[in-house]
């Protein structure tokens, strides 16, 4: 009988105190500043030299160097299979890769926004375009 009382009373409190729920997508929480967002790259410090790409254990990351001497790369990244593990960072010499710390809301409906195409807009439609046709052995 008093386990029956204690809840009754625990219950009865419930009912008078506030709610500890956040209203997430319409009352926004900041996000901690440690987080581990998603991956930004910096087109204009990367040498090329894809020790990103090598040591990622996720396989998120490709790097389509199209001419080395110009500095022309397209970087791919798959959101959807990162781990967000801070790899590439460290292996990146040049520092041209970070984990953002404000673009974390990763959640879409639909596949598209999964795959993201880094790099001047020229380079990035050739890339997708020669992609498209299956012609992967010319960006390597």
């Amino acid at each position: 009988m008093t386990k029956v009382g204690t809840m009754i009373g625990d219950v009865s409190k419930s009912f008078f105190k506030k709610n500890v729920t956040r209203q997430y997508p319409f009352v926004k929480v900041a996000a901690p500043q440690s987080l581990r967002g998603r991956v930004l790259w910096d087109k204009d410090t990367c040498t090329g030299c894809g020790l990103c790409v090598k040591d990622c254990p996720s396989f998120s990351l490709e790097l389509f160097v199209l001419d080395r001497k110009a500095k022309q790369f397209v970087m791919r990244y798959d959101v959807d299979s990162c781990t967000f593990c801070s790899q590439c960072t460290e292996s990146c010499r040049s520092s041209s890769i970070r984990l953002s710390d404000e673009e974390w809301e990763l959640a879409a409906l639909t596949p598209n926004p999964f795959r993201i195409y880094y790099g001047d807009d020229a380079n990035v439609r050739s890339v997708v375009a020669k992609q498209a046709a299956g012609d992967t052995e010319q960006l390597q």
